[in-house]
């Protein structure tokens, strides 16, 4: 598969790279970032999937979130996919930064006209995993998955339907149950129709609820000042889902933190130190 170059630059002892690629998955072009710690030649590696929210791309968590020297100390590639497929040209897929480009929901859509490009699930699963294995010494049997807000919901619900493909999963502020929320509302129907088992697919507590299990715990930070909190979050869904089905989680609420990076920088080491204690063992 090739693979175009955008940028290379040196960063903490190694390289933060963004690339464009040909997708199979969503019928164009794709970008993705990359940052590998300096390493051994021969030597592969673990790789943590970053996974980013509304209205972000691939350079949003890479520029903001400042892990880098984090996943260098770890020794650990660092990977940010873009958040949906570009120019798409599909009536409805601009304009509206809770849908559509810039908000593909990690999701494999199913109505016309999305169903042609928006495959962000498999883009992610199946098709980025195999890039990055090939281009980068990666090793899959070592990968762990986070995210922020969309991205958490995408992190969460990937690790929980791919059983034994991920050591660690951990979120910033997810969407927990976009079946129950209007920013679900929104996407899931124009995207999977209005099938809820379809949905279901898609959203963390109900996966859980039917008995889909993450082997080790789900670490969740969110911020108690969160402006989308009550309305979009909603954590304590997650949380008593996870208490009736015996799955393991560390919710922590953090006080006085909103949605921001600023939120995700402050606690971004805890959560490479969790993917480490997994992706290590």
């Amino acid at each position: 598969m090739s693979l175009q170059v955008i940028s290379e630059q040196r960063c903490h002892g190694g390289v933060q790279g963004f690339y464009r690629h040909e997708s199979r998955a969503t019928g164009g072009p794709m970008r993705f970032g990359v940052f590998q710690p300096q390493r051994n030649p021969g030597c592969t590696l673990p790789v943590l999937y970053f996974l980013a929210g509304l209205t972000c791309t691939e350079e949003t968590a890479a520029i903001k979130a400042g892990a880098q020297r984090l996943a260098a100390e770890h020794g650990m590639l660092l990977v940010t996919p873009d958040t949906s497929p570009r120019e798409t040209g599909f009536e409805g897929a601009t304009g509206d930064w809770e849908f559509g480009e810039g908000a593909g929901f990690y999701l494999d859509a199913c109505t016309a006209p999305f169903a042609k490009r928006f495959r962000m699930y498999s883009y992610i699963v199946e098709e980025l995993p195999a890039l990055v294995a090939d281009a980068f010494d990666a090793d899959l049997s070592r990968s762990g998955i986070t995210g922020h807000s969309m991205g958490g919901h995408g992190a969460l619900t990937i690790a929980l339907r791919n059983p034994g493909k991920y050591r660690s999963v951990s979120a910033f502020a997810p969407i927990v149950a976009p079946s129950q929320v209007p920013w679900g509302h929104k996407a899931l129907p124009r995207y999977l129709g209005e099938d809820r088992a379809l949905w279901n697919l898609h959203d963390s507590v109900e996966l859980i609820r039917n008995g889909h299990r993450f082997d080790g715990t789900l670490l969740i930070d969110q911020g108690d000042a969160d402006s989308f909190l009550e309305k979009q979050l909603k954590p304590e869904l997650l949380r008593d889902a996870c208490q009736q089905s015996g799955q393991p989680l560390n919710l922590r609420m953090q006080v006085g933190y909103d949605h921001s990076y600023w939120f995700i920088q402050t606690f971004i080491a805890d959560h490479l130190r969790h993917h480490a204690a997994a992706l290590h063992a």
